[in-house]
């Protein structure tokens, strides 16, 4: 069990730290000042005139109340009250616990060329008070270094523990502000890339649906067959971009829901499935033919989302703006990379509504914004940026519309 004392010591120490700073200073300098006046009491008949002897130990603390702002003057406020003290020659002088207090906050809290000159200062007005009557005992003279020199050290220490402090701040702050730019560009990257995929996944499907929509239309009523063949691929088109778009979705949603969950592990869609993507094109009308060069090989998934993507864009705008009766797509496999390129017979003109701040590929071999201005165009840069590659798009001397992306291939 803590003694009754403990408890009162516990409760008056948390007390004092929960006050203010300036607070805390002026309730030091009121106790200092009482301890002073308490030691001198019991030999006030000794001391004469008693009451200056009383007002110099208090004025040696009092000041202490303002340590913080004005350091310097606070130590000489307080120590020339010490040093009259002695030259008068009053005896029984207290512990010099405000000096040595004034000191600490110097040596805590001031320059280096400040700390330097107080510790002079201080080190003659030590040397000069044992000159003096009824301080002739090396044992003062001891015991007054060892409390400053234990000051001047506390001082330091937390002069250097501050510094510390300050310093894994700073740290701790710029390391959460390079977090914090981190998180906001992989978020700025993850909106860009699913931005991509929605637009890929829209464009490629709704282009085919509007397609086969014309021609249902242009077919009814007199071939009402054929129209009900482009209206089934219409609702197989619009299917088909319900399950891609549900697997974005559930790739933003997160596993909480078990449909979506199982469509965020879907595979994305890789260059061993272009099939499907010339099936769509082909009944659109644009007839296609793939053509693969050297041996194939494992591509990183990156790679290959990224090839398909390519692929297909460049495939639904020569459906979409070309007016070409064919195109040829041609992957040919090298050692390091792979290369994708679409070509068409078409008018050489992309997307010529769209916006105009395309950005230029890596490589700086093709301005896209000075060639076209569409999204579509735009992602393929971006996508062919993402990785490493290089893209050539524009119109063929001999006609026609290409595109080219040098992929690595790892």
């Amino acid at each position: 069990m803590p003694r009754p004392y403990d408890r009162l010591v516990k409760r008056l120490a948390a007390w004092a730290v929960a006050l203010p700073p300036r607070t805390q200073d002026l309730v030091l300098a009121v106790a200092l000042a009482l301890y002073n006046l308490g030691s001198l009491i019991p030999e006030h008949l000794q001391l004469s005139p008693v009451y200056l002897a009383f007002a110099l130990v208090v004025l040696q603390a009092l000041p202490l109340a303002w340590r913080r702002s004005w350091p310097v003057a606070v130590f000489f406020a307080v120590g020339i009250p010490r040093v009259l003290y002695d030259q008068i020659g009053f005896g029984f002088a207290p512990l010099p616990l405000a000096p040595a207090i004034a000191y600490y906050t110097v040596m805590e809290r001031c320059s280096d060329r400040k700390r330097v000159v107080v510790s002079l200062i201080l080190l003659a007005g030590c040397i000069q008070s044992q000159t003096l009557p009824g301080h002739t005992e090396p044992y003062d003279f001891f015991v007054n270094t060892l409390v400053f020199v234990a000051a001047g050290m506390a001082g330091i220490l937390s002069r250097t523990r501050q510094a510390y402090l300050r310093e894994v701040e700073a740290r701790a702050e710029q390391a959460e502000a390079e977090r914090d730019q981190q998180a906001a560009l992989a978020a700025e990257q993850e909106r860009t890339r699913i931005a991509r995929e929605l637009h890929d996944v829209v464009a490629h499907h709704v282009s085919l649906m509007a397609v086969q929509s014309e021609a249902a239309a242009a077919l009814l009523p007199d071939r009402p067959e054929d129209a009900s063949k482009s209206v089934e691929i219409i609702g197989r088109t619009a299917r088909e971009a319900l399950t891609e778009l549900r697997r974005l979705l559930g790739v933003l949603r997160g596993p909480g829901d078990t449909q979506v969950g199982r469509a965020s592990t879907t595979p994305s869609p890789s260059i061993s499935e272009l099939d499907r993507v010339l099936v769509q094109v082909r009944q659109a009308g644009l007839a296609v033919d793939l053509r693969v060069e050297g041996s194939p090989s494992k591509l990183a998934p990156g790679v290959e989302l990224t090839a398909y993507r390519i692929i297909q864009e460049a495939l639904t705008n020569s459906v979409r703006h070309s007016g070409a009766p064919a195109a040829a797509v041609t992957v040919r496999y090298e050692p390091g990379y792979v290369t994708v390129s679409v070509t068409d017979s078409g008018n050489g003109v992309r997307e010529p509504a769209a916006r105009a701040d395309v950005p230029a590929p890596r490589n700086g071999s093709a301005d896209l914004g000075a060639r076209a201005g569409g999204f579509g165009l735009a992602g393929i840069a971006e996508r062919v940026a993402s990785c490493g590659g290089s893209l050539m798009v524009g119109p063929m001397d001999q006609g026609g519309f290409a595109v080219t992306a040098r992929l690595p291939a790892p």
